[in-house]
């Protein structure tokens, strides 16, 4: 089975993934009704249970950055059944319109990363996307739900702490919405393994505005909006 999720571990066709283990498990607490834990090697954890609709759903962290997320949501779809992952995160806006606390539902993912490398593309460039059908699905439920939204490219960054301050600008010229650090890792897994992906994030930051940072306690208490959002795409 697996190098890095318990072996005998349970997880529903969809599967939400926070970066953070303890997110995971205020969602599991908060959301879920007769949840169980299923794994929490290395200190990961991961819970399957129903939403309050009775339908069945998994939440698992990811860690933090595309190799991590890399290596989990890789083992989730081949060695457990997984058909759909989608990312529940924060991200720093790159956009005005896109403030902070606003919700961005991502159509693709661009990256510094070199993790494309593996697949010896001879020089081309890929920018992976979200699945349509869970797009479009996210998009018409935060219709319903009267979520506000934003759906367009973001950038996952291999850098937290860039030394070149305004390297954001490139991308900010271009139309990105944010960053983060591991929907693109997703988006390619998928689409390697022909499953599907959807990445949807909450602005904690910005680098155009002056709007406050979500504290460390809101990042883990104030994301609701976009957790009841996710918990809706369970079939």
């Amino acid at each position: 089975m697996s190098t890095h999720i318990k072996d005998n571990a349970y997880f529903a066709k969809t599967v939400l993934m926070p970066g953070d283990p303890l997110r995971a498990k205020y969602i599991a607490e908060n959301f879920l009704t007769d949840y169980k834990e299923v794994t929490s090697v290395r200190g990961i954890y991961g819970y399957t249970g129903k939403t309050k609709e009775g339908k069945e759903i998994s939440v698992m962290a990811s860690g933090m950055g595309i190799p991590s997320i890399g290596i989990y949501s890789y083992e989730l779809y081949t060695c457990y059944g997984v058909e759909n992952i989608i990312r529940i995160g924060t991200c720093g806006s790159y956009q005005e319109e896109c403030r902070v606390g606003d919700v961005i539902l991502a159509t693709s993912a661009s990256s510094n990363s070199n993790y494309a490398s593996q697949f010896d593309l001879k020089g081309g460039v890929i920018s992976p996307c979200s699945d349509f059908s869970l797009l479009l699905k996210a998009y018409n439920h935060a219709k319903e739900m009267n979520i506000p939204v934003h759906v367009g490219p973001i950038f996952s960054s291999d850098i937290f702490y860039d030394a070149d301050k305004d390297y954001y600008k490139k991308f900010q010229a271009l139309g990105v919405l944010g960053v983060e650090m591991e929907s693109y890792g997703l988006f390619l897994n998928a689409m390697r393994l022909h499953k599907k992906a959807l990445c949807i994030l909450t602005v904690s930051d910005t680098f155009v505005g002056k709007e406050k940072d979500l504290t460390q306690e809101e990042r883990q208490t104030k994301l609701n909006e976009m957790f009841k959002l996710a918990l809706s795409m369970a079939d």
